[in-house]
């Protein structure tokens, strides 16, 4: 039989703190690639259920217009971070574009908090229920530290000194946050059509009932959808099984890291090559934006961080 827990004796014998970026690519790019995207795709979209978030990205209308192009831009710039590393030159080069991105908004540090802490503990949910083995803790461990090196030069503040009060402050942060709004539902309608869309026209309303299967109810009351049927819910969860049961058994263990090799994304064909992440990324705001959503200008006076620039 292939052996398929060689990169776990390899997570076993680094140390979760000193090589947490080293851990935290085999676990996302080598162990379970395909459960990582689609962990994070539901991070992003939990999200959504914060009116003060639904209601910048409706102000900005990038997700009515160009919902695609905003998904491969988050899901390419944090690929490359993970990939390369966040002081390579290529993941420096990232986070200077999503700093930019988000420097034009008056996004608050709770809510950009709150989104990094749905990296951390969305994907390690994700993977212990449906993974073809539970994480390690030293997956678990890194992820935390991996993200939190992030955030910092991300700038943003107050970052919880430890899993257990990162994962705290984000069970909290959802408790007090998740209420339903108008924008929230429309964000959530769109993205929804998103996942739909990559799907045969046929299939898409079964996948539009799928998604709503997989919501909790705290995700349902904040976007004002009416739950699915049980059933739908139980055979989406079965069938997630029944593919990591397929996976340990049939799959030999990969060689070569899926991070940020994604030539069937639909925005930058054939990605990598020919592109940088320079070229990734949100458009300045359009006109029309409220002004309440724009960051004040900072004076010309003030520095930056290198990645910041």
């Amino acid at each position: 039989m292939r052996d398929r827990y060689r990169w776990l004796r390899e997570i076993e014998r680094l140390d979760p703190v000193r090589d947490h970026e080293e851990i935290y690519r085999i676990s996302s790019g080598l162990e379970f690639p395909w459960d990582y995207t689609r962990a994070l795709e539901f991070a992003l979209f939990r999200t959504y259920c914060v009116p003060s978030i639904s209601a910048l990205l409706a102000a900005t209308g990038e997700f009515r217009d160009r919902a695609q192009q905003r998904y491969d831009d988050t899901a390419l710039l944090m690929a490359e971070i993970a990939a390369h590393g966040y002081d390579s030159p290529r993941g420096r080069e990232a986070l200077r574009v999503i700093n930019r991105a988000h420097g034009h908004y008056a996004i608050t540090n709770d809510d950009m908090l709150y989104v990094l802490s749905t990296f951390v503990f969305d994907p390690i949910a994700w993977v212990d229920s449906y993974g073809w083995r539970p994480l390690h803790p030293h997956e678990k461990i890194a992820a935390y530290h991996y993200y939190h090196e992030v955030g910092a030069r991300l700038g943003i503040r107050d970052i919880p000194d430890s899993y257990d009060q990162f994962k705290s402050f984000k069970v909290g942060y959802e408790s007090r946050c998740f209420v339903f709004a108008e924008s929230n539902r429309e964000i959530g309608e769109y993205t929804i059509g998103l996942f739909a869309a990559w799907f045969p026209r046929f299939l898409r309303p079964a996948v539009r009932l799928g998604v709503r299967g997989m919501l909790d109810p705290p995700m349902l009351r904040a976007f004002g959808m009416r739950p699915a049927p049980a059933a739908v819910g139980s055979l989406g969860r079965a069938g997630l099984r029944a593919r990591a049961r397929a996976v340990r058994w049939l799959l030999p263990p990969r060689t070569a890291s899926a991070l940020a090799v994604m030539p069937g994304n639909r925005t930058y064909p054939g990605y990598p090559h020919g592109y940088r992440p320079a070229d990734l990324g949100a458009p300045p705001p359009p006109p029309g934006i409220p002004t309440h959503c724009l960051r004040p200008p900072r004076p010309s006076s003030s520095t930056s961080r290198p990645d910041q620039a």
